[in-house]
């Protein structure tokens, strides 16, 4: 058995929580690999919406077993939150949830450093959500870091005050004063209860998994485009949102990968800084705002939006080796008369059809039109279903990255979700 893949595959809210949900049933068992609590994965079935942040996406599939990987950041209170939140809807996460021991803790002051960082940075700030992610995978690379596992050491808290101790130092540098006693203690009642769930060596666990014949699901969080090797850098996040994330995220070897589905909005949208050369300040721009109900699903902050970007789309397909595409969204966009997606960026006058080292404001998109479908598709049953203007369009996409499309969602229920093959 392999390990199949379902990555975002432009700048994150791209719906990997509905479609890892609809996927699941196929797999004995979803792992997230990376990211932390910035993660915002939405679900929506039995008219209920609920929001995940760490667990992964699988955790309503009785049957599936849910892994939180070693490449995951984890903030006990948001956790525990989760945990209490998910178990209300039936959901039994002291059988069907496990954590990684060689997770990274987000400690309290962790989260007091991704703010001095970011007020320190001023007008060239990433729009971070200061969740303390960036500075846990900082102290994961310097070696100084607290992983799951140690909860259960004896000097634990002889480790956390080290570490903490190291942070303000830090922090005098920036002349950052802020505390946040509180949250300390919420922090470490969280972590005791957190021990009353199941810990693993998951690279070992998956491994045997893969042996035995199992069937697994990775989870990425976050999207290709914001990858902090490959994404539009300084503005991305702090982990390796790419496939090849998996291998370190979950220990396995590169050879273990099968299927890599990658998940796309039918147009695109960004949350917080950093380029985004098809971004629309327009009323068409508000429109999709508003119809796609585009606001972050983490911080809640109004999304940024804008035509589909298909240089981009090219370029992602190519970090990660895709074998399926997942259109989300197409209903958001069936009330337009025309619709737009950039082929290429236009560079001091010269047009390019790839994504360029110095990705900034001064890329222009250089745009093909398609006609809009003005109809709800929301009740489509089937590819049959669907009306000729909108296979046009994903027929336009599947050809040029030469990838097909197996799902297409037209509404936010998981019953909403049609199974495609447009080439």
């Amino acid at each position: 058995m392999k390990v199949d893949v379902l990555l975002g595959m432009q700048w994150g809210d791209e719906g990997k929580g509905k479609i890892v949900d609809v996927l699941t049933p196929q797999y004995d068992i979803i792992a997230r690999f990376q990211g932390g609590p910035n993660a915002g994965h939405t679900l929506e079935f039995n008219n209920i919406k609920h929001v995940l942040h760490t667990i992964p996406s699988g955790i309503f599939r009785p049957k599936a077993m849910n892994v939180i990987g070693s490449g995951v950041v984890v903030d006990p209170v948001i956790l525990r939150e989760e945990i209490e939140s998910a178990m209300k809807l039936g959901a039994d996460l002291h059988n069907n949830l496990l954590i990684s021991k060689k997770a990274h803790l987000i400690m309290p002051s962790h989260r007091l450093l991704d703010k001095a960082y970011e007020e320190y940075k001023g007008a060239s700030k990433i729009g971070s959500t200061q969740k303390g992610i960036g500075p846990t995978y900082t102290d994961r690379t310097a070696r100084i870091g607290l992983r799951m596992g140690e909860i259960f050491s004896p000097d634990f808290v002889q480790k956390y005050n080290t570490t903490k101790a190291h942070h303000l130092k830090v922090m005098q540098g920036y002349n950052f004063t802020e505390t946040n006693e509180e949250y300390e203690k919420q922090w470490f009642e969280a972590v005791e209860y957190l021990k009353t769930f199941n810990f693993i060596d998951s690279e070992i666990y998956v491994n045997k998994a893969l042996n035995d014949g199992k069937s697994i699901l990775a989870e990425g969080a976050q999207g290709s485009m914001l990858d902090v090797d490959y994404g539009s850098y300084p503005f991305v996040t702090s982990s390796n949102t790419l496939a090849s994330g998996v291998c370190s995220g979950l220990g396995v070897a590169p050879s273990k990968i099968g299927k890599v589905y990658g998940i796309v909005k039918a147009y695109c949208t960004r949350v917080g800084s950093g380029p985004f050369p098809t971004e629309l300040f327009d009323a068409t721009g508000e429109t999709l705002r508003k119809i796609g109900n585009e606001f972050g699903a983490t911080t809640g902050r109004a999304r940024r939006c804008g035509w589909f970007d298909l240089v981009a789309l090219k370029y992602a397909v190519m970090l990660n080796g895709l074998t399926d595409i997942i259109i989300t969204k197409a209903d958001v966009l069936n009330d337009f008369d025309k619709l737009k997606v950039a082929v290429a960026y236009k560079i001091n006058g010269k047009e390019v059809d790839y994504v360029p080292f110095e990705m900034n404001d001064d890329i222009e998109p250089v745009y093909v039109e398609f006609d809009g479908w003005k109809q709800d598709i929301s009740k489509c049953q089937s590819e049959d279903d669907l009306p000729k203007p909108l296979k046009d369009y994903l027929k336009f996409i599947a050809k040029e990255t030469g990838v097909r499309i197996s799902y297409l969602s037209v509404g936010p229920d998981r019953v909403q979700t049609l199974n495609v093959n447009i080439e």
